[in-house]
């Protein structure tokens, strides 16, 4: 089975891409001993999925993989976007972003949003592929559901018709920006 490393601490998104990939053996930064912190200092988020990327292949120079993801909201001119994992500021706490989001949006009646993701991958041979996801929903007036991770429970989801929070993780799979991306990455990867 083809070892890639995912360059990733976050247990949800190291779960998803394990779920999503399943031919793949899915190794995570603790596996092969990254314990650096790779400063995310990219514009958008496929130039922060390519630093790293970067990074880990340069460390063990094993396929790597990367994303970077998050919640953009109309209403709040793309925000938190490429900052959604540190929205409320460090140390990163998902239960602080979403009370900033609830309240950053409690008079704002347009609450149209979605999920970005970027992906980076890079084989043994150092060749570069990038893919995209998005799924596109709203934001919720109060946490629905208690499944998933991040912003999950304050995210409706058009396709779902329901919040990732109330979602199994089979069918937020079936149409998150993740999976659509890993998707995507996954026919390039069988096709080299």
């Amino acid at each position: 089975m083809k070892k890639i490393v995912f360059a990733s601490r976050n247990e949800g998104k190291i779960k998803e891409v394990k779920s999503i990939l399943k031919g793949y053996e899915i190794l995570s930064l603790k596996d092969v001993g990254f314990n650096d912190e790779i400063e995310e200092t990219g514009a958008t988020f496929a130039e922060n999925s390519y630093i790293k990327a970067k990074a880990v292949f340069d460390f063990c120079r094993l396929p790597s993989l990367a994303d970077d993801s998050g919640l953009c909201v109309k209403a709040l001119n793309g925000a938190p976007g490429v900052y959604s994992a540190r929205y409320a500021g460090e140390p990163s706490s998902d239960e602080r972003n979403k009370k900033l989001l609830l309240e950053n949006m409690k008079d704002v009646t347009e609450r149209d949003a979605a999920f970005f993701t970027a992906i980076t991958f890079i084989d043994e041979n150092g060749k570069v592929f990038q893919t995209s996801g998005k799924t596109e929903g709203y934001v919720l007036y109060e946490e629905t559901g208690s499944n998933g991770f991040g912003y999950d429970s304050l995210f409706f989801s058009n396709d779902l018709k329901k919040s990732f929070g109330l979602a199994t993780e089979e069918e937020k799979d079936a149409v998150s920006h993740r999976a659509r991306a890993l998707k995507k990455l996954s026919e390039i990867i069988e096709s080299k």
